[in-house]
């Protein structure tokens, strides 16, 4: 079992920048990765998705890459051929003119194009720090994942257990229910009809009816069933929130209606229990992959 939150980070120091990713992750129905990376870097976005579709299948992950140049990478650009050309025509010019005319580099510098400026925009130079420092901060992410997802996975279990607890209670007394309503129902009867005669028979089966829309028994059986299937759910290594989510229903449905039929206070208080036991559950649930 592997939570939906989680963290990981690592960074890397080259010559000539410093990169450094961060990875965090929150509760969301699907998968939803949002990446925050320099623009220059834009194409290695796919990339980084792919690799974190690998550890996560649902939440929303945020992956932050940030880059600190500690050298320039401005490239300075001598236009050689012009230069030679600047210098012929200064020597033209001083034969021309019959005087020694030395050009001065301030004088090549104040001609427009002789230099020139560029970034060097290579990005492959940032594809093996940048995939190792993911891969990096991704191990971190994964581990944070199992961590807090082991933890969920052991309290559920727990909460689990309690609603054993109450379900066994209110299945020892379930029997003590269905006298009480035949009890409740013929006094019912008798003040009814009181002393006229009355077929016994039709009275018995009018019981009956009520009978099996008041036990409990169906329920109980389907709740131990649930149970059964949640325990098995809890321990599986994949992703298995969705299934939960669907299961704590159906457990809430079958303790909703054992709650509904019971007329014994202290079964209530079980199933009172084993709500809030299915409710904290269902808190847990809500943060695993």
């Amino acid at each position: 079992m592997k939570s939906m939150t989680g963290y990981g980070s690592s960074e890397i120091l080259t010559e000539g920048f410093q990169l450094s990713v961060e990875i965090k992750s929150y509760n969301n129905r699907y998968l939803d990765i949002i990446t925050t990376i320099p623009y220059y870097l834009s194409s290695f976005e796919i990339p980084i998705k792919t690799e974190v579709k690998k550890i996560a299948s649902r939440g929303h992950v945020e992956v932050s890459i940030r880059i600190k140049m500690l050298k320039s990478d401005i490239i300075v650009l001598v236009d050689k051929e012009a230069v030679a050309h600047y210098s012929e025509a200064f020597d033209q010019m001083a034969s021309a003119s019959g005087k020694m005319i030395e050009p001065t580099l301030s004088d090549f510098l104040s001609i427009d194009g002789l230099l020139s400026s560029v970034n060097d925009s290579r990005v492959d130079k940032f594809n093996d720090p940048l995939m190792t420092t993911l891969d990096k901060a991704l191990v971190q992410f994964q581990d944070s994942k199992n961590r807090e997802g082991l933890s969920t996975q052991n309290d559920l279990i727990e909460l689990a257990k309690k609603i054993e607890v109450s379900l066994k209670i209110v299945e020892a007394r379930a029997g003590e229910l269905e006298e009480l309503v035949n009890k409740s129902l013929r006094i019912r009867f008798d003040e009814i009809l009181g002393d006229q005669n009355y077929d016994e028979n039709r009275i018995l089966q009018e019981v009956a009816v009520m009978l099996v829309k008041s036990t409990i028994n169906e329920e109980i059986k389907r709740l131990h069933i649930h149970l059964n299937e949640f325990d098995k759910l809890v321990k599986v290594n994949g992703p298995v929130g969705k299934r939960l989510d669907f299961l704590c229903q159906e457990m809430n449905r079958e303790i909703n209606t054992i709650g509904s039929k019971s007329q014994i206070a202290e079964l209530n208080l079980e199933v009172v229990q084993m709500k809030d036991s299915l409710e904290n559950i269902r808190e847990q649930v809500r943060n695993v992959e």
